[in-house]
């Protein structure tokens, strides 16, 4: 009766351990982790599943893209992330909306360039339509080198 009870309290045990949904900010930062992957790769059909039609895209020089231009830039590699590391990453939610801030830094290779090294602060604004996050806002700000 004993290895009944303990098989029982064992197996509820890893049902709810196993089987916890994620946290809505530990998916919004899988969103953020999937962006960053399909700006360096150029997936067009990842990059379109991951933002909104009404996308605005500010880069630190003021240049605004929709969503149209933003995809196009990366997969015709006019802007070409060879590399991108996240640092200092915080998510914040509030209702259906989350906030992210991180530092961005990036070596590109745009149209085939020299490599260039970019370094910048940002903030995407994320808004969640049904169980997906979806991107809605970028706005990037030149900040110090990486240390």
């Amino acid at each position: 009766m004993i290895k009944k009870i303990i098989f029982t309290i064992s197996f509820l045990l890893a049902f709810v351990v196993f089987g916890q949904k994620k946290n809505d900010k530990d998916v919004v930062a899988d969103a953020a982790e999937k962006l960053r992957l399909a700006m360096v790769s150029g997936d067009k059909a990842m990059l379109e599943s991951l933002i909104l039609p009404e996308l605005t895209y500010g880069h630190s020089g003021g240049h605004i893209d929709d969503a149209t231009e933003f995809v196009e830039k990366l997969v015709s590699k006019k802007s070409d992330f060879v590399t991108i590391d996240i640092t200092n990453q915080t998510v914040n939610i509030v209702g259906n909306t989350a906030i992210v801030r991180h530092h961005f830094y990036a070596t590109t290779a745009d149209l085939g360039k020299a490599p260039g090294d970019v370094t910048l602060d940002i903030v995407l604004v994320w808004v969640k339509t049904g169980k997906n996050w979806k991107l809605l806002a970028r706005q990037a700000v030149k900040s110090e080198k990486k240390k």
